[in-house]
C-alpha cells in the first residue's frame, strides 16, 4: 500500500509542470494531464489543479454536458461566478477536469464514452491526488453529477460528494425539451471542425440562454462567452446518466460518504415529486432527495433562487459558495 501511494505521488510530480501565476495570489495553479484507464482503453484526462497554501482538502469537480473545466472557473466576473476562486479563497484546493471527449482531454469514439467509463477516469484522478491531500471530495454538475455519483458509489474512495444541477427525481417535462435542443457536433458551424463523430452532441446555436440560464438575467457577456466556449457531450453519457440516476435504479444507493445537493429552484430537475425534486426550500429538497442516499451518513441541501440549470453563472451565487464551504469544513 505504501509503495502504491509512493508511486502515485511520484507520478503526480512528473505529470505536473512548474506552477503558473496564481490568481489573486490565493492559490498556485497547474495544468495536470493524468493517464487514466477508460473502459478497455487508456486515455488522458486534463485537469486544472489549484492549491492554496496549506490546503489539506481537494475537491475534484466534473462539469456537465457541453461544458469543460472552465465551468468551475468562469472568466466573466470571476469574483462572482468562479467556484474555483471561492473554494481556493476558503483554503480548499480544486481539481477541475475536462471529461473524456471534451476540452483538453482525450477524444475517443463517442461509443466508448458513458458515465461508467467517465467515473473510472475520475477515480484515477482521485487516486493520484490521495497521497498529497488528507481529504478528497468529488463534485459535479448535471451529467458531471451523474459521473460523480457513479464514481463515489462504485469506488467509495471520497470523503464527500457534491451534487449540483441534477436530482434523482427528474422533471421530464422540462428535461426532454432541453435535450431536444441538442444537435450532432457535425452540424455545428464551429465545433464541426473538431473532427468528432456525430455521436457527440452540442447545443444548437442561439439556444443556450433558454436551455441553461432562464429565468436568470439575460447577460450579453455571459451569452457571448457561452456561445464561444461551448463544448460537447457523448450520447452515451446522457443515456447512462438517465438510466443510473432516477427513481427506479439510483446509483446513489451505494454512496457511503456525506452528500450535499445544491440546486436552483427553477432548474429542469425541480418540480413536484415525482416529476422533479421539491426545491422550494433547502429543507424540502433534503427531505425529497434523502431517501435515494440510504447509506450516506449525512445529507445536506441548498437551494439557489432566481436562476436556471447552470447556476454557477448566477449573480447571487455567493450564498451557494458559502454553503458549500461550510459543508466541506463540517464533514
Amino acid at each position: 500500500m505504501r509503495l502504491r501511494r509512493l508511486c502515485a505521488a511520484v507520478l503526480l510530480a512528473l505529470l505536473v509542470p512548474a506552477p503558473t501565476s496564481a490568481n489573486a495570489a490565493t492559490a498556485g495553479c497547474q495544468d495536470v494531464y493524468t493517464p487514466v484507464r477508460f473502459g478497455l482503453t487508456q486515455q488522458t484526462m486534463f485537469g486544472r489543479l489549484c492549491v492554496p497554501r496549506g490546503a489539506t482538502t481537494v475537491q475534484v469537480l466534473v462539469p456537465g454536458g457541453t461544458y469543460t473545466s472552465e465551468y468551475w472557473d468562469i472568466p466573466v466576473q470571476p469574483e462572482v461566478r468562479s467556484v474555483r476562486q471561492a473554494m481556493n479563497k476558503a483554503g480548499i484546493a480544486t481539481m477541475t477536469v475536462d471529461r473524456i471527449g471534451t476540452g483538453r482531454s482525450s477524444k475517443p469514439l463517442s461509443l466508448l464514452v458513458n458515465s461508467v467509463s467517465q467515473a473510472e477516469a475520475v477515480h484515477h484522478v482521485i487516486q493520484s491526488l490521495r497521497p498529497r491531500f488528507q481529504k478528497v471530495l468529488v463534485g459535479g454538475h448535471s451529467v458531471g453529477s451523474g459521473i460523480a455519483i457513479v464514481e463515489a458509489s462504485t469506488y467509495r474512495d471520497v470523503d464527500g460528494v457534491l451534487i449540483t444541477g441534477m436530482t434523482n427525481q427528474w422533471n421530464y417535462v422540462k428535461v426532454l425539451p432541453a435535450l431536444a435542443s441538442m444537435i450532432p457536433v457535425t452540424l455545428d458551424p464551429r465545433l464541426s471542425r473538431l473532427g468528432l463523430d456525430p455521436g457527440y452532441l452540442t447545443s444548437a446555436p442561439g439556444t443556450r440562454y433558454d436551455t441553461f440560464h432562464k429565468p436568470g438575467p439575460l447577460n450579453t457577456a455571459v451569452v457571448d462567452y457561452e456561445e464561444s466556449s461551448k463544448d460537447v457531450f457523448a450520447t452515451g453519457e446522457a443515456i447512462t446518466t438517465i438510466l443510473m440516476n432516477n427513481i427506479v435504479i439510483p446509483a446513489s444507493r451505494g454512496i457511503t460518504a456525506p452528500v450535499m445537493t445544491a440546486q436552483a429552484a427553477a432548474d429542469h430537475f425541480c418540480g413536484t415529486p415525482p416529476l422533479g425534486a421539491d426545491c422550494s426550500s433547502a429543507e424540502t429538497l433534503a427531505a425529497s432527495e434523502r431517501p435515494f442516499f440510504p447509506k450516506a451518513p449525512r445529507f445536506d441541501a441548498f437551494v439557489l433562487t432566481g436562476y436556471g440549470h447552470c447556476f454557477n453563472f448566477a449573480p447571487n451565487s455567493s450564498g451557494y459558495h458559502a454553503a458549500v464551504v461550510a459543508w466541506q469544513r463540517s464533514i
